[in-house]
């Protein structure tokens, strides 16, 4: 399901999605949008099928559904989103073209234990992995998709059996794993130079988390040097974490903040699907990030009546919702005297705030009288 949050957040919870994705047999694990195109979402669920989606229309183009042979564990857009790198419980790390349906490059046993690995694209097109030695010692590599006969580097951590989860910032080129079930984040910085990863340090709390989000570049404060936040799951909490570089000067820090990819898509859905690719649409964070106007998402459903036969299956794949014109119209009413209370509440803001400025008019007449 795909949820339009409004524009300045929740006020109520939201009970209808945009729009309903149905194609996958079993549970959905996995959701990624793509990194250029307006509206391209990619699911993976437990089915071994990967489905990228026209999200404007509803319709499932690209159904890769024979080339994982057991439970996907992780799935990563390379920086335009021309290729993408799986992680799988087959222990391969698999490059995949989506467009053309085929394998381009592939590594069996990329760690040899039988513990979950994960694996993403870095800016400069590597791969990265994280997974665990057939003596069960967590494991970190990096790989040339153009020969993974051997890694780059390969780095050995230690033996705490939680996941390793990267989280990667391609403007400094710093990925920070955090393990699950661990209570540090340990990070390093990916070069052009041998040992091409170093690390750099450990954050260390008490408290051991069982899960951990990212924010997005833009979202974080420049004025006080932050360069990453992560959202810290606890059982019962969630703990902002901010890592920020002390620096004296009150200036916009060049060094730390290149310009970051932006939110505004480079290309529409229709142009990647055809084959174009594009770099991200690049922003400066030097007076802060100041987010633009929303664009609703609008799904436009095209008749299916009017689609020729496709002669390729993989991609003749059309979401139809399942609901009868009963339930719709119910829920359309329901729609409308909301959208009728909230017209109503707006119009008596309106009215209430023209009497303000009048009042408050009069009160300047008087002053400069």
């Amino acid at each position: 399901m795909v949820w339009q949050i409004p524009e300045n957040g929740l006020t109520l919870s939201l009970t209808e999605p945009v729009v309903i994705l149905e194609g996958h047999s079993k549970r959905v694990g996995i959701v990624a949008w793509h990194p250029t195109a307006r509206n391209v979402l990619l699911s993976a669920g437990c089915d071994n099928a990967i489905i990228i989606w026209n999200v404007g229309t509803g319709e499932a183009l690209i159904n890769l559904d024979d080339m994982h042979a057991d439970m996907i564990y992780n799935v990563s857009w390379n920086r335009d989103g021309s290729l993408i790198c799986t992680a799988s419980k087959d222990k391969k790390v698999r490059v995949i073209d989506p467009r053309k349906q085929e394998i381009v490059a592939e590594k069996e046993k990329a760690h040899e234990g039988a513990r979950p690995m994960r694996a993403i694209f870095l800016a400069d097109g590597n791969v990265f992995t994280t997974g665990f030695s057939r003596m069960s010692e967590r494991q970190l590599a990096l790989w040339n998709p153009k020969n993974m006969q051997e890694p780059i580097a390969l780095h050995e951590m230690d033996t705490s059996n939680g996941v390793l989860l990267p989280f990667y910032d391609p403007d400094t080129s710093i990925i920070y794993l955090c393990g699950k079930g661990d209570s540090s984040i340990r990070y390093f910085e990916i070069t052009d130079e041998s040992p091409y990863v170093h690390y750099l340090n450990t954050f260390s709390s008490k408290e051991p988390q069982r899960g951990m989000g990212h924010m997005p570049k833009r979202g974080l404060d420049v004025n006080k040097c932050e360069i990453a936040r992560f959202f810290k799951l606890h059982e019962r909490k969630c703990e902002p974490i901010i890592m920020t570089v002390p620096r004296k000067s009150d200036l916009f820090q060049d060094d730390l903040y290149p310009d970051t990819a932006g939110p505004e898509a480079a290309l529409e859905a229709e142009e990647w699907f055809e084959g174009k690719n594009a770099d991200p649409v690049l922003i400066s964070l030097k007076h802060g990030y100041i987010p633009g106007k929303n664009r609703d998402l609008k799904v436009v459903k095209k008749n299916i009546l009017d689609s020729k036969p496709s002669a390729n299956k993989k991609c003749d794949l059309i979401s139809v919702p399942k609901k009868t014109a009963d339930t719709a119209s119910v829920q359309n009413e329901a729609k409308l005297d909301e959208i009728l209370k909230e017209i109503k509440s707006i119009k008596d803001t309106i009215c209430n705030q023209d009497e303000r400025i009048s009042k408050l008019e009069q009160q300047m007449a008087k002053i400069a009288a």
